[in-house]
């Protein structure tokens, strides 16, 4: 292998560290919130996690199609496009998914005026939360298919 390909492996390997790493604990950050402060204090750390999500989603999918020009081979390996066809519907999770079920918490947010979490928080946060689950469970079937090449 070319050092520019390991170069290109590298990085892909830490992005993938440094993208789905935060990725994974951003619903644990928000349960732990047991007032509005609390709550609050969550999502902004919540948000500055993401964008460790976004530049890490970002390196991984420029690195993984750089990897596939280099050896246009893993385009007919079964493994390299079921996880780029998975990575892309997790991507667009974001927008269809994510972004609507979190509109709405972020506005109770800024709005509510109490400390007590108010209960209509609870089911906006459930259907967040499902969402991100799914979102979870595709990168963990990512990162299997990374690993074992099974096709």
């Amino acid at each position: 292998m070319s050092l520019f390909y390991n170069v290109i492996v590298f990085i892909h390997i830490f992005s993938a560290i440094i993208g789905m790493g935060p990725g994974f604990i951003l619903t644990t950050v928000v349960k732990s919130g047991k007032t509005m402060t609390e709550l609050r204090h969550a999502y902004a750390i919540r948000n500055k996690l993401h964008i460790y999500v976004m530049i890490g989603g970002t390196l991984l999918l420029i690195t993984g199609l750089i990897m596939g020009s280099i050896n246009q081979y893993l385009f007919h390996m079964g493994w390299y496009v079921t996880s780029l066809i998975l990575f892309l519907i997790s991507l667009a999770l974001g927008p269809l998914a994510l972004s609507p079920r979190s509109i709405p918490i972020k506005s109770l947010l800024n709005s509510y005026q109490g400390e007590e979490i108010p209960q209509e928080y609870y089911p906006l946060a459930k259907r967040l939360f499902r969402c991100e689950y799914l979102e979870n469970f595709i990168f963990i079937i990512i990162i299997t298919l990374m690993i074992t090449k099974p096709f």
